[in-house]
């Protein structure tokens, strides 16, 4: 923040202001729409997509756009955005095409769509901010690899939990103290919980039933522990992660085995802490002389110690991802390398043979993080491929769902990518 919003405030007395291009206009992408066009400097939203058009008007309406033109070529889209025009349409091609656009924003919670919009973006050359933790956990090892090849950047976003988590991390190294896990507070935990048991505080939140579940029923935070394990080499100590109780975060350093915290690093979270919904990293240093330091600093005698953020804020802070992206090719959060997490499929309840897993946020299955070795070793179905696969068998409640217990839909771009990306890294 400290380089970027400089950066930003000279592009726009420069008069040339990053053009972002934004794709999914739900809860998030209206709150995005409305940070750029009134708080960001520098930066302008050109056009937005939507499968249903009208919600892209109305995210531009919500931001304070009043004239607004819909783009039905790429050639429109590049003649409103040459002129400094708002624009709309419901196919995401066309954004990922027009000239004009340096970076776009994936803002929807589809794991097969939002993969066809990240390639069509890298094969075009635009910066790409990844929203959708599901898709990036499921195969952002490989995306990174095509839009290293095309000269872009590819991150998941400031503000949420994975970018939030990811600036503490490298602050706390920049400090000189070892990141040795890195952590969210999490509030609520039912591998239970259904779009109908959400449906309630869906409608208060703004988010749709299916997110909200996702949250609650832990498949969420899985999926973001992943794109963190992915982006520093961390693993889990167990299926699922600890996940202990305390009410406070400073209480976490005694939480967790400082021998396996040293062997390899940790992703983990803390049930019930305060303040939440933060984040944390445990940081590791011996040297007895920096110890009156950080008794004077307040943060205890370590050898470990809590550093924490105590908020994240996401449709706030996605302006600050592209900036970086676009200005200093600087990544938030990206996998530098293969997959070291993989989040797996486990019934919420006994399912039957012939019934359809209906995915992230549903009503048959939840996502737990496990170590990517043994997911492999194991051949476990991972959740970013669930929806849609038939069921071969029976298999009981919390029964792990193996990729030789269902039959997958045919020609998706994400099995296919994901059988590429395993290869990429073997």
């Amino acid at each position: 923040m400290i380089i970027v919003d400089k950066a930003l405030e000279d592009r726009y007395k420069e008069g040339n202001p990053i053009k972002v291009a934004l794709v999914g206009a739900g809860f998030m992408g209206h709150g995005i729409a409305l940070q750029i066009e009134k708080y960001v400097k520098g930066m302008e939203l050109t056009v937005i997509s939507n499968r249903t058009i009208a919600k892209a008007r109305h995210a531009f309406e919500e931001a304070g756009v009043e004239k607004v033109e819909t783009g039905n070529t790429v050639a429109q889209l590049e003649e409103a955005i040459s002129k400094g025009r708002r624009a709309i349409t419901d196919n995401p091609d066309l954004l990922c095409q027009a000239h004009g656009v340096d970076a776009i924003i994936e803002a929807t919670s589809d794991v097969e769509f939002s993969a066809h919009v990240a390639m069509e973006a890298i094969r075009n050359k635009k910066n790409l901010v990844l929203m959708n933790a599901d898709c990036d956990a499921t195969v952002g090892p490989i995306l990174k690899v095509y839009a290293d090849r095309a000269g872009v950047t590819i991150s998941a976003t400031d503000g949420d939990q994975p970018g939030t988590m990811m600036n503490l991390y490298r602050f706390v190294n920049a400090i000189g103290y070892k990141p040795v896990l890195v952590g969210n507070m999490k509030g609520l935990q039912d591998f239970y919980r259904t779009p109908e048991t959400q449906k309630a505080f869906a409608a208060m939140s703004g988010l749709s039933p299916r997110m909200a579940t996702s949250f609650a029923d832990g498949t969420k935070i899985s999926m973001e522990n992943t794109l963190v394990a992915n982006a520093t080499g961390f693993g889990v100590g167990k299926r699922g992660m600890f996940g202990p109780k305390c009410d406070h975060v400073d209480k976490a350093k005694d939480l967790f085995s400082v021998d396996m915290l040293l062997e390899r690093g940790l992703v983990d979270y803390i049930l019930g802490a305060q303040p939440g919904p933060g984040v944390f990293v445990l940081g590791y240093d011996v040297n007895p002389k920096r110890i009156p330091y950080m008794r004077y600093y307040k943060l205890g005698e370590g050898p470990l110690y809590v550093f924490y953020t105590p908020y994240h804020l996401a449709s706030l802070e996605v302006p600050l991802t592209v900036a970086r992206g676009v200005l200093f090719n600087d990544a938030a959060v990206s996998p530098i390398g293969g997959s070291v997490c993989d989040v797996i499929t486990i019934a919420k309840r006994d399912l039957k043979a012939g019934e359809v897993l209906d995915g992230i946020g549903g009503f048959t299955c939840y996502g737990m993080i496990e170590n990517s070795s043994t997911c492999k070793a194991e051949n476990l179905l991972l959740m970013g491929f669930s929806e849609g696969c038939t069921l071969m068998r029976d298999i009981p409640k919390d029964g792990v769902i193996m990729n030789a217990d269902v039959d997958k839909p045919k020609g998706r771009l994400i099995d296919r990518l994901r059988t590429e990306q395993d290869a990429h890294f073997k």
